[in-house]
């Protein structure tokens, strides 16, 4: 069956209607839109030293030297993270139906009669506050 052309309506910040061709089951058969367009909307954030060092803390993560290109290259990525998610937060879904899919319980991989949530929490060495706690192989400075 040939492709057929199908208007879509995309809200990215401003409301377009553009052409696509889709397939059969109606999928696009070019992509619609690229990240690199969704993020060229959205300022690059800037991540601080200190903000570096306190995740690391709290993932019990040694955090690389202050000033060195390690230090550098992770907080360009983490920023290009925090980037993305804020663009992502900015697109307009108002209209767009939401799409679900279920699977069974079984291919889920998980059971009513195994453990979870609260019940393992319970029985964990140490908590705080409803967290685990992990010993970390490092003192505080």
């Amino acid at each position: 069956m040939p492709p057929t052309t199908i208007i879509t309506t995309l809200r990215i910040g401003l409301l377009f209607t553009v052409n696509h061709e889709i397939d059969d089951c109606g999928v696009p058969l070019k992509p619609t839109w690229s990240v690199h367009e969704l993020l060229s909307s959205y300022p690059k954030p800037t991540l601080s030293s200190a903000t570096l060092t306190r995740l690391h803390e709290l993932s019990a993560l040694r955090p690389p030297e202050k000033g060195s290109i390690e230090e550098k290259k992770l907080k360009g990525e983490m920023e290009e993270l925090i980037r993305l998610v804020e663009a992502v937060k900015l697109v307009n879904t108002q209209g767009v139906h939401p799409t679900t899919f279920e699977l069974p319980d079984q291919q889920a991989g998980f059971s009513e009669d195994e453990p979870s949530g609260r019940y393992l929490l319970e029985n964990a060495a140490r908590t705080l506050d409803g967290f685990y706690v992990v010993d970390s192989d490092r003192r505080r400075v």
